[in-house]
């Protein structure tokens, strides 16, 4: 996104869960935010593991098929205390990572603490919190569940992030082929 010359890039946050996978679709053009949809896919704890994870897939896919973001941010994994929910939480993970890569798409990983720092102004905000600010921030949006919340959270701290984020990219390349060339 080039600053100044209005153009509108589509983001995508997504809140990985294997029972519930948040995610938020919003437009940026400047500093501008524009709620473009939200929602939550679901996986029915009947099935296998694998069948869930299908589901997961063919949820963050019909996603990208629909509103055909530029690109994408995913939560990374808190340490979990459990270590079987950990384990199902790094295999949504890696569905809502691999799903839009594989749409060609730049997927960004932010911590916890980075997302609620960056829309709420405090590291250790709580749900109310977020939902409250991602409502103010995006003010056409209802959230569908506190997993879109989170996941419009995300997009948002991506819009605030991503440049500094290519910008830093480009100048740690430029340093690596500067070193290679001496």
């Amino acid at each position: 996104m080039a600053r100044g010359t209005g153009e509108t890039v589509r983001l995508l946050g997504l809140d990985p869960g294997l029972r519930a996978t948040g995610w938020g679709v919003i437009d940026v053009s400047g500093n501008r935010l524009t709620h473009v949809a939200n929602g939550t896919i679901t996986s029915d704890a009947k099935l296998s593991l694998a069948a869930r994870l299908v589901e997961l897939e063919r949820g963050v896919q019909l996603v990208l098929d629909t509103y055909h973001p530029a690109t994408a941010a995913v939560e990374t994994a808190f340490v979990a205390k459990d270590a079987a929910a950990a384990l199902k939480l790094g295999q949504a993970r890696a569905i809502s990572l691999l799903v839009p890569a594989r749409f060609g798409l730049d997927v960004a990983e932010y911590a916890p603490n980075k997302i609620k720092k960056t829309v709420v102004g405090a590291g250790h905000a709580d749900k109310a919190q977020i939902k409250m600010m991602v409502e103010m921030l995006l003010p056409q949006c209802r959230t569908k569940s506190e997993h879109a919340a989170d996941a419009l959270a995300v997009a948002i701290c991506h819009a605030h992030n991503r440049t500094a984020s290519a910008y830093l990219a480009k100048v740690d390349a430029t340093l690596r082929t500067g070193a290679r060339r001496a």
